[in-house]
């Protein structure tokens, strides 16, 4: 899961991060030491999708929207009721993902 961070974002360690070209229209970086995926990013954008994880107080953190929901596996579900976002509306709105490629 990940949290939008926007573009006002900081790692600490950079020489402990590896940015991999994920697709034709993201990267994520992973952790050289351990592999843990830590970010998303559109290469179109300076937005960063940052792993919940990685944050350490996660009180106030809250989750009210799922991606790709019509794909998510039966036996997955949040406890609190979120806005549910399609594929066929993210295809829609970023064609570049229709490759299968997120």
């Amino acid at each position: 899961m990940e949290l939008e961070c926007g573009s006002n974002v900081i790692f600490e360690g950079m020489e402990n991060i590896a940015v991999f070209n994920s697709s034709d229209w993201a990267e994520r970086g992973f952790c050289k030491v351990c592999g843990s995926h830590l970010f998303m990013k559109p290469k179109n954008s300076n937005e960063y999708g940052v792993s919940v994880g990685l944050f350490e107080n996660d009180e106030d953190i809250k989750f009210d929207r799922q991606v790709f929901y019509d794909k998510k596996p039966s036996y997955y579900s949040f406890s609190n009721e979120t806005k549910n976002i399609s594929s066929e509306y993210i295809y829609e709105q970023f064609p570049q993902c229709r490759s299968g490629d997120t």
